[in-house]
């Protein structure tokens, strides 16, 4: 871990509280997050390792690494039972997104530990990422840009968006974000969602409907839920063969939200026209996964609500959650386990 005035476990004033910031694109970046915290009472420190938050580590060499930091601005990396047991000055695990998949909650709740995430940080940049993926295969951006740079004047068709069926399954901030743009784009736009905004729904022309009808009208299916146990796995083979033929599958969410063994089989197929992919079961992803030998997959390494306005909100937003729950302020809806809410003490 390094300082900007010192080295790892060196040079740390004892009577203040340290933050590791751990994300890559904030590393030794000196931005507004950091003057809140500091304004905080808070030493900035950063991991010795840039790669640190990609979540390599042993667990051992994970501790030692977060073991000074009172709070973390975490990215990627694991917050395990054995990791968070080797960790006795840790009071807040603020996320950088709005997944905590890698962190034990209910663990952290056990320690009264905070965990908060960013909710309204990167929703729209997660959106136009999903486009982006959708516009790739719709106009064969990738086959197209190789093929004029060889010398090969392609005219063959590409798909059209407008009169398309765009189908969300989810429909919270992400979902909203990219329903929003989906109408803009002439989609029809369908929601399948458990706990619905209907108000929403209504005034932008979103059809809520079930899931089973949502995978048969779709041309396109964008995943924008969370992964738990209930969804792990929740795209596989009985799924994919609900799904409209010749359709498109969108993942901006989390990678274990498909199963990949039976994704490769679909699209193997040609039951599936493609699949535009910016998570993965096993991140990263290795250059031997099967489904990037496939000339029908769009992919990306994890990008969606990467970009420069999305990164610099969460990155404020998480400090702004540690900056108040060291005051013993509550940033109401950020918090995970809001059960430590009555008893909070930084």
């Amino acid at each position: 871990m390094t300082h900007p005035e010192s080295h790892f476990l060196h040079g740390f004033p004892a009577f203040m509280p340290v933050a590791l910031i751990t994300p890559e694109a904030l590393l030794h970046v000196r931005g507004p997050w950091v003057e809140i915290l500091e304004q905080a009472g808070f030493t900035i420190a950063y991991p010795e390792e840039p790669t640190f938050t990609r979540g390599l580590c042993s667990a051992a060499e994970t501790i030692r690494v977060l073991k000074p930091a009172s709070a973390v601005i975490a990215g990627g990396e694991y917050f395990t039972p054995e990791i968070l047991a080797g960790l006795p000055n840790l009071r807040v695990i603020a996320r950088a997104g709005v997944g905590y998949d890698r962190v034990d909650v209910p663990e952290s709740t056990k320690r009264k530990i905070a965990v908060t995430i960013t909710p309204t940080a990167n929703h729209e940049g997660v959106a136009e990422q999903a486009f982006a993926l959708i516009f790739a295969f719709a106009k064969n951006v990738v086959v197209n840009d190789h093929r004029t740079r060889t010398g090969q004047w392609s005219l063959g068709a590409t798909r059209p968006l407008r009169g398309n069926t765009l189908g969300l399954v989810g429909l919270g901030r992400i979902g909203r974000s990219t329903a929003i743009r989906g109408r803009a784009m002439g989609m029809h736009v369908l929601a399948a969602e458990t706990y619905p905004d209907r108000e929403f729904a209504q005034k932008h022309g979103v059809e809520l409907v079930d899931f089973d009808t949502l995978l048969a009208r779709s041309d396109y299916v964008s995943l924008h839920c969370p992964h738990n146990n209930e969804t792990h796995h929740l795209f596989n083979a009985k799924t994919f063969a609900k799904m409209k033929p010749g359709s498109v599958l969108i993942n901006t969410s989390r990678g274990k939200l498909v199963c990949e063994q039976d994704l490769l089989a679909v699209l193997k197929s040609g039951h599936l026209a493609g699949a535009g992919l910016d998570v993965f079961e096993h991140e990263p992803a290795g250059s031997d996964n099967p489904l990037f030998a496939l000339p029908n997959v769009i992919v990306s390494p994890h990008l969606g609500g990467a970009d420069k306005l999305s990164q610099d909100n969460m990155a404020i937003e998480a400090a702004t959650c540690i900056a108040r729950l060291s005051k013993n302020e509550w940033p109401a809806g950020a918090v995970v386990n809001d059960e430590l809410r009555a008893g909070w003490k930084f």
